[in-house]
């Protein structure tokens, strides 16, 4: 279990945003309220329902009075939601807000990028990560087109902003930089910090003539405790390399670079990433 902690360095993240799905509102939204407790931040929790497309083809009139009805049950849904999301909230001291969200799968990500460009932290939980075309869409949209980093915790218990061991996974690419900025008020309060590169070709157009050794400097600058561990992946995956040695330092977190390629106006996660995102059993941390 992560062990939720106060310090200085938690106050970077002032605003954490929480989307949460109608039907995914308990356990999240807990969860989404201790991280907050412990990071001292104002708490935006966006209650998302998706709606059914409207119908295409024949039968149209039967189909859209059906279509109706059924949206004004979700509306309905979603309401409720919203109301009890509120209840909670009022219970537990935060500053906060709750929103709501009524789109189609095809818009979610858009409309969830709108929101998360107010956010230094947006939040993704353990049923909403279950959920894996929720999770895809939290992710194109707060990841790919906002500037805000996420958190994804697929396990049961509140994520934390203190962890005590922390593996970074490192590849010299500006998505692995670009996270590791992100995420140095975490970074800051671990007890140790452990760079992962699997397999790193040694040339100073990449990662130098000793892999690491750049961004381990600068970590120090920055008073992380820090230590390289150069790895051969032995005809295994990134990914699964990345799990099992998180293990064997016992890491309450990985940060790494999210990465991503636009196909239409959709983004398709890179090979590790979507492994990661399907596989991961320990909160991950994803800077674009």
């Amino acid at each position: 279990m992560l062990v939720l902690g106060h310090g200085d360095q938690a106050m970077d993240f002032r605003t954490i945003l929480a989307p949460i799905g109608v039907t995914h509102l308990e356990k999240d939204l807990k969860n989404a309220i201790a991280l907050g407790q412990a990071a001292e931040a104002h708490l935006t929790v966006l209650v998302v329902a998706m709606a059914a497309p409207p119908p295409i083809g024949g039968f149209g009139e039967v189909v859209s009075a059906a279509w109706l009805e059924e949206r004004e049950g979700d509306l309905t849904k979603l309401a409720d939601a919203v109301q009890i999301a509120k209840a909670s909230l009022e219970q537990s001291g935060l500053s906060y807000d709750v929103q709501d969200l009524y789109t189609e799968y095809a818009w979610a990500d858009e409309d969830i990028a709108q929101h998360a460009l107010y956010a230094d932290l947006v939040l993704v939980g353990a049923q909403a990560a279950a959920d894996f075309q929720f999770t895809k869409r939290i992710i194109d949209g707060a990841l790919f087109q906002s500037p805000t980093a996420l958190l994804f915790n697929p396990a049961d218990q509140p994520a934390t902003i203190a962890p005590r061991s922390v593996l970074v996974a490192w590849n010299s690419r500006m998505e692995a930089a670009r996270a590791v900025r992100q995420a140095l008020p975490l970074l800051k309060t671990a007890e140790e910090v452990h760079v992962t590169m699997i397999d790193p070709v040694e040339r100073a157009s990449s990662n130098g003539e000793e892999p690491g050794a750049d961004v381990a400097a600068y970590l120090a600058r920055h008073g992380v405790s820090v230590s390289v561990d150069v790895l051969s992946s032995q005809g295994k995956g990134v990914a699964q390399m990345l799990a099992q040695h998180a293990v064997d330092v016992r890491a309450d977190l990985v940060v790494m670079g999210a990465y991503g390629h636009s196909r239409f106006r959709e983004f398709v996660f890179g090979g590790v990433t979507r492994t990661m995102l399907e596989t991961a059993k320990l909160p991950v941390f994803w800077g674009h």
